[in-house]
């Protein structure tokens, strides 16, 4: 249940927190002469995140020159990935969902349902786990290629020590290390359910049937070991009368032996 509820979520926030961002910093270049300077320089970027195709222009501070910069790195790859992992999580989430509660009978019909749902929530555990791990490193790189002293460091106005450059904001990340956040709880919560899932699979009903078989089997050997020995204890003393009988017998006739004696004399 917990898992019908919270898997259709998760993914909501994870794909909805990295596709939807969009960012940007905001730089200052105050140059010698002054008519040249730019105090307001924006730089906006958003998912996919191909930050080398960002790009703006800057003051040279020499003239009326203009300089284009382009920010660096490219994170597009493990930020697709993660956003695609997590809407197809959602659409397949919400398919379990349906049929969970209006095709029960059909999916535990020839066991196939638990196998297919037992499958698909290893392969998707496993997918939240590469795509989690990768996007957290693509974000370290976003970071890093978005930080303002790094972008400063690409002008070449802000490597005269005659000009001052400065950063006026830096870029809003809670959003983004949100979605790294939900991506794990993801991973968790799929993992978590593969234990259940599992349960409603034949494989596990036969691995019980297997591990009750050989108990029944030792049950039922020491019951008919008891029983014999009941049977021999019963018999062995039934011979122990009947050996008792005779020799009761012979006891009684030792009398007659100086009895007829006597009457012979």
């Amino acid at each position: 249940m917990c898992m019908v509820i919270f898997a259709p979520l998760f993914a909501i926030f994870a794909f909805a927190t990295c596709g939807g961002y969009s960012g940007g910093l905001r730089l200052s270049v105050d140059c010698v002469n002054k008519t040249e300077s730019n105090l307001s320089i924006d730089v906006a970027f958003a998912y996919p995140f191909r930050l080398h195709q960002v790009t703006f222009e800057v003051p040279t501070c020499e003239g009326k020159e203009r300089q284009k910069v382009a920010l660096i790195g490219d994170s597009s790859s493990s930020a697709e990935f993660f956003v695609t992992v997590a809407v197809f999580a959602f659409l397949y989430s919400l398919a379990a969902t349906v049929v969970y509660i209006f095709f029960q009978n059909k999916y535990r019909e020839n066991n196939r349902g638990p196998l297919i749902d037992f499958i698909v929530t290893v392969v998707f555990s496993f997918l939240w786990l590469v795509g989690s791990s990768a996007w957290a490193k693509g974000l370290s790189d976003v970071k890093v290629a978005t930080d303002p002293k790094e972008v400063l460091l690409l002008m070449s106005a802000c490597k005269q020590p005659s000009n001052k450059c400065t950063a006026v904001h830096s870029p809003v990340m809670s959003s983004l290390n949100t979605s790294v956040v939900f991506g794990f709880l993801n991973f968790i919560l799929w993992a978590g359910n593969i234990w259940f899932v599992f349960k409603e699979t034949g494989w596990h009903s036969s691995g019980q049937r297997y591990l009750s078989d050989p108990m029944e089997k030792h049950s039922s050997s020491f019951n008919q070991g008891g029983y014999n020995q009941d049977s021999y204890g019963s018999s062995s003393g039934y011979s122990q009368q009947a050996s008792l009988g005779p020799s009761s017998d012979e006891f009684g006739q030792q009398p007659s032996g100086p009895a007829s004696f006597t009457n012979q004399i």
